[in-house]
């Protein structure tokens, strides 16, 4: 739970000071903030693929969780999702408030994040997502206002039931299984990297199901071996 509290923090901090001063820092500083974070993003994603010892694992994973998530449309289903919260968000504050929520707990990086903290007790990825979305708090409270500082309690309750939830699971995983999907989830944090820095558009949410898959496949394999 350390990394998603850690989050919160770093949202209700940087939005408290997006509304007092935010408007002073010029537009190209925080693009070339978000450029270095991006880079950050990148470098965590690749730290945790290599760790893999079963690629063809990885592989079959992100291309059998590519095929559901396509099919789903996890992303298109987001996305419809986020123009019917923001439509009724009549209020300054509440827009602010679910445009923000929608942008820190939508995406992989939550959902990859909290599960490697519940499972490995491990909140380095959460931390980077810190950095990143207090950058991003700090620029939308100094134009959204307050309400921005609010999201950090869906925060707390998404990532945390996420994380609590992965702890809970970890027995019934076969040894390897947990190494095998951080590494799948390595990649799809490196796919965020490449989005932040708009080298090429990765669609990450219609991969999101490959993280479920990688560890299903160790404990297939090692029931079958």
């Amino acid at each position: 739970m350390l990394g998603t509290i850690v989050n919160s923090l770093s949202i209700v901090i940087a939005s408290l000071v997006g509304v007092l001063i935010g408007h002073r820092f010029p537009a190209k500083v925080r693009a070339t903030v978000m450029q270095a974070l991006g880079l950050a993003v990148l470098l965590v994603g690749f730290q945790m693929a290599f760790k893999t010892q079963k690629p063809l694992v990885v592989i079959t994973s992100l291309v059998l969780g590519s095929i559901v998530g396509e099919a789903a449309d996890i992303e298109g289903f987001l996305e419809r999702i986020g123009r019917k919260l923001e439509a009724g968000s009549e209020s300054p504050v509440a827009r602010a408030f679910v445009s923000s929520t929608l942008i820190f707990c939508v995406g992989s990086m939550a959902i990859v994040g909290a599960i490697q903290d519940g499972l490995l007790d491990d909140p380095t990825l959460l931390y980077t997502k810190s950095m990143l979305d207090g950058v991003v708090a700090l620029a939308f409270a100094s134009v959204m206002g307050i309400g921005v500082m609010f999201s950090a309690v869906s925060v707390l309750v998404y990532q945390g039931s996420i994380t609590l939830l992965a702890g809970s699971l970890s027995q019934f995983l076969v040894e390897g299984a947990v190494r095998e999907l951080e590494a799948t989830g390595g990649l799809l944090i490196a796919g965020i990297g490449i989005n932040i820095l708009e080298i090429k558009e990765i669609k990450v949410g219609n991969m999101l199901p490959a993280i479920f898959v990688a560890p299903l496949l160790v404990n297939i394999l090692t029931a079958i071996g």
